[in-house]
Parts: structure tokens; sequence; C-alpha cells
């Protein structure tokens, strides 16, 4: 008799695919809400203090230009009783126009000459400044590292300390009381932070630039100018927009060097004229110190992404 062997049949291997909706779907189809990714974290208690500093700066630096702003159109008597507030009934723009005709302070002329001096601080700070930053971004020498320090340890160094010193080394010179010993002196006075931040961007520029000009036959200083230079712009806009905004508010310095007596007034020095003996007409003060701040303000509003920018570019190496 012959014998049958029972054959079994393997169970099917339960099924891999996951449920439709993705890893983080539920059996039925559904998806989960993913509240722990999409919930916003609560700042905490280090944020919130944070925040509630610079909201109090920037309260202390405003309210001053508030109050400067909203007087320079108001008369004597409403800025004498209400200083924080404008109503339409005190608002008037005689004021303003008063200060801008006003034979005390050309303001005109005074705006000329002070940009007159920010675009030659400019230009002779940078044409000096470019190179030195070029030989101490190129070298490699601990003499190069020392010449760095040496010009950025002008930075420690206040202005006004070294103005008694500088007067008199105009005075032996001819330069005193004239624009090319002011221009001197606030040229002097921006190269430490100039050279610092163009040889801080320099060491990002590839020294393959500088090999390739020098295989076509380009000098150094052709190659610093021809194709170094132009990959700087980031950087020149920071330091024109800085050394633009340090002479067009600086007032000792011309007031100083080139003096009352020279009859060259900047911004700053023609608003000290203009309001010197009327300091108690604030009709005369506020509209006058307006039209001195708004350029800068407004430069400053324009520009200042290029700050940022060329800070961040020169802040790490390419």
């Amino acid at each position: 008799m012959a014998t049958t062997t029972p054959t079994t049949t393997p169970a099917a291997p339960a099924s891999a695919t996951p449920a439709p909706g993705g890893p983080g779907a539920t059996a039925d189809g559904a998806d989960r809400p993913a509240t722990s990714r999409r919930r916003r974290q609560r700042p905490g208690p280090a944020t919130v203090v944070k925040w509630v500093v610079l909201g109090l700066a920037a309260l202390v630096m405003l309210v001053p230009l508030y109050i400067m702003v909203i007087n320079a159109f108001k008369p004597q008597d409403a800025i004498i009783s209400s200083p924080l507030a404008i109503t339409p009934d005190t608002f008037s723009l005689e004021y303003l126009q008063a200060a801008l005709t006003s034979e005390k302070f050309n303001v005109v002329k005074a705006y000329g000459i002070t940009l007159l001096f920010v675009a030659l601080v400019n230009v002779c700070g940078i044409a000096l400044a470019a190179p030195v930053a070029y030989v101490i971004a190129r070298g490699r020498s601990k003499w190069h590292l020392g010449l760095l320090l040496l010009f950025v340890s002008g930075l420690f160094i206040p202005g006004q300390v070294t103005l008694i010193p500088v007067v008199f080394v105009l005075r032996v010179l001819g330069l005193i009381n004239t624009i090319p010993g002011f221009i001197l002196f606030e040229t002097a006075a921006t190269l430490p932070v100039t050279i610092f931040l163009f040889s801080a961007y320099l060491r990002t520029v590839p020294r393959e630039i500088d090999e390739a000009a020098a295989l076509d036959g380009a000098s150094k200083i052709r190659a610093f100018w021809s194709c170094v230079f132009p990959i700087m712009r980031p950087v020149v806009a920071t330091i024109v927009v800085l050394n633009s905004i340090s002479v067009w508010n600086d007032f000792v310095s011309p007031q100083i060097i080139l003096g009352p007596g020279s009859g060259i007034y900047t911004v700053t020095t023609g608003v000290y004229a203009a309001v010197g003996e009327f300091s108690t007409d604030y009709t005369t003060v506020f509209p006058t110190l307006l039209l001195a701040v708004t350029p800068a303000i407004l430069f400053f509003v324009l520009m200042q992404r290029h700050i940022i920018g060329g800070l961040v570019a020169g802040a790490t190496k390419g």
C-alpha cells in the first residue's frame, strides 16, 4: 500500500508596506500632527531679557532724535510747554525755512565744504591704506604682524589726545588753518581702522590671483590695483561709509585745526557758530541741528547693508 506524505504550504510573510501617508501616518491613513516640530518654541528668559535691554537701548537713542525732529517745527512757547508733543496748530515750516536762509549758517555752503572733505579723506585714506594692507596680508613674517599691530594700536588712542601735538606740527609745517592740514589729520585718523579691515579682507583673497597676474607679466603694484583691488569692493564700501560718517560728525578737529578765523565751516562748526549766541532760542537750535544730522542719518540708513556685508565678507578666511 502506498503512503502519501502530507504537504504543508508555508505561510506568506507579513507585509512590510507602510501605511499610506508616510512614516508618520496612522493605520487608517490619516497623518499624525507633528506638533513637536511645527509648534513654535517659546522664548526663554534670556531671550526676553535680551530684547528688553535692546528695546531700552533703542529707546534711549531714539527719544533725543524724536525731540529734535518734532521741536524743529514748533514755536518757542510750545517747545518749552510740551517738548514731547506736537499738534497741527503748532506745526510750522517757517522755522526750518529760516534756518535754511540764515546768515549765521549757510547750510548749502556747509554741505559743500563737508562733502569735499569727506571725498578727499576717503580717496586719500583708501589710496594709502590699501597698499599697506596688501603688504601686511601677503606677508608671512612676524614683522608684518608687528606692523599691523602698530597701526591697530592707533585705535586705542583717542583723537582728542593727539590734537595738541598735531596743532604744533601743523603750525611748524605752515598747514594750520588750512584745508590740506585738516585733510592730512583726518586721513591719518582713518588709517588704523582702514588698514585693519583691509588686511582682514585681503587674507580671504586667494594668492592664486597674484600668481596668475605675475605669470602674465604684471608687477606687484599693477597686480594689486588691477586684479586684487576690484575684488575689495565690499570692504571699500564699508570703509567709505564709516569714514564719511566720522568726518561729517567731527566737530573738535575742524574747530581747532581750521579755526573760526579761517572762515571755513563744516556742518558741525557751522551749527556751533549759528546757535552759539542764540542757545536759548530753540526755534533756531532745533531746525539747524535737524539740517545738520539729516544727511548723515539718510546716508547711514541707505548704506548700512554695505557695512554689514563688508564686515562679514572679511570675517572668515576663504
